[in-house]
């Protein structure tokens, strides 16, 4: 039962879920974390393709008012944008986005010019310091962007997708 516990507390994850994850590691929790992020991979892949036309927006503003940000977050329903959660994570995005400086969301959006400039490794680095969700998450440097929306996604049983921000800082164009 503490290891339950212990479970639910690092993933969110429901009862029933951890006690199969420890059941399939034979109770080591390390294994049973692993076995979790595996199974949130898989739900968000499955939800993947399903619309998301609900969400919010959400801003963040930088201690010394210098630094700003805006980000649109997406859901499938108006339930789900209003859960603690998804508001969770899109403040979180929101801090990332100030802190971290992204110039895309995806690789997919790296323009070819670029691409063909980076190659092997330094794409691999680029990708990492550029694209929101290849960053290492500023709260946990063991998750990227993309593990944490796969949480969240697994979490509350929804697709979410971050459809654009923009970011604002004194003194640059």
């Amino acid at each position: 039962m503490e290891s339950i516990k212990k479970l639910r507390e690092l993933t969110g994850a429901g009862v029933m879920d951890c006690k199969r994850a420890l059941e399939k590691a034979s109770g080591n929790v390390d294994k049973a974390l692993e076995e979790l992020r595996k199974r949130g991979h898989e739900i968000a892949e499955k939800k993947s393709g399903r619309a998301t036309h609900q969400g919010l927006v959400e801003s963040y503003i930088h201690a010394g008012g210098k630094i700003g940000v805006l980000v649109e977050i997406n859901c499938e329903t108006d339930f789900v944008a209003r859960c603690d959660d998804f508001k969770r994570l899109a403040r979180d995005l929101a801090m990332q986005i100030a802190a971290a400086r992204p110039a895309f969301i995806r690789r997919e959006e790296i323009p070819s010019e670029i691409l063909k400039e980076k190659q092997g490794d330094h794409l691999e680095d680029y990708c990492k310091e550029n694209c929101l969700l290849e960053q290492p998450f500023i709260k946990d440097q063991t998750l990227t962007i993309r593990d944490l929306l796969t949480q969240v996604v697994a979490k509350v049983g929804e697709n979410i997708v971050v459809r654009r921000f923009i970011r604002f800082q004194l003194g640059e164009s």
